[in-house]
């Protein structure tokens, strides 16, 4: 038997934390002295409080720790633990785009932002739309999409898939969305049906690369609106010029944004 210090160095978990594992019957000690409460392990015992050490260090919620060890099926913990390495590889990404925008804003001279002033016609396409909440947005998005590739088939030249977001969904954390492939006939088909897009003047820019930085560019075209005396009037659009459908490069994806606007009157 081991003292709870001595298998606290043997397996680099603190005194504090094989407590808490312990009354969370998550590693239970091989007996406890019902006289002083002193805790005792065995040796077996080091290697599973080593694996619940690496899970804990993979940040493996402790319920979904007891899950992993309490199974008996060698491919279902394989799932759980592959679940979560994917979620920690889901952080990293954006936690990278993160550091990327941030590098970009901390720029002593930030390159210059290509913009232009265009005249987009009305237009039908095949569109799906609904009210989302911020934190929805993805989710819905890969839905949407999903839905309009169903009904349309594989692209056929008509041009990107493109979105309308709703100044709500920016200012109240929830608005309406749009997504919409262009298309000669739009169906109706499920929540795919025809939506005539108005005509606007838009101020475009496109922003490279990863969707998590784009918060920065629409910080920088935002800017630029303000300085050339224009007025904002509408949703903002994006077209998805190249993105994950086209190629799994992230430094290769293009996102075009359309800022509707109009000139201030008695601007040049």
């Amino acid at each position: 038997m081991l003292a709870i210090g001595e298998f606290s160095r043997m397996t680099h978990l603190s005194i504090r934390t094989l407590r808490r594992y312990h009354e969370a019957g998550l590693l239970e000690p091989e007996m406890v002295d019902t006289s002083s409460g002193y805790r005792y392990y065995s040796g077996a015992q080091i290697p599973i409080a080593q694996v619940i050490h690496r899970l804990r260090e993979l940040d493996v919620p402790l319920s979904d720790v007891q899950r992993i060890l309490r199974s008996p099926d060698p491919d279902q913990r394989a799932a759980l633990v592959a679940q979560h390495v994917e979620r920690l590889e889901s952080e990293l990404a954006r936690t990278r785009a993160a550091v990327v925008s941030l590098r970009r804003l901390l720029s002593p001279e930030p390159a210059p932002l290509q913009v232009e002033l265009r005249a987009e016609p009305a237009v039908t396409v095949a569109a799906v739309e609904d009210e989302v909440g911020e934190d929805d947005v993805v989710a819905w998005y890969a839905g949407a999409m999903a839905e309009l590739d169903a009904a349309l088939g594989p692209p056929a030249g008509h041009g990107p898939p493109g979105g309308l977001y709703d100044n709500a969904l920016f200012e109240n954390g929830r608005g309406r969305l749009l997504l919409y492939r262009p298309t000669p006939k739009p169906p109706t088909r499920g929540r795919v049906h025809p939506v005539t897009l108005p005509a606007a003047e838009l101020v475009v820019t496109t922003h490279q690369g990863e969707h998590e930085g784009i918060d920065v560019t629409y910080g920088e075209l935002g800017s630029w609106v303000v300085s050339n005396a224009l007025a904002v009037a509408g949703p903002v659009r994006e077209r998805y010029l190249v993105g994950p459908r086209d190629t799994d490069d992230s430094a290769a994806w293009r996102t075009e944004i359309g800022w509707p606007v109009f000139r201030v009157a008695n601007n040049p």
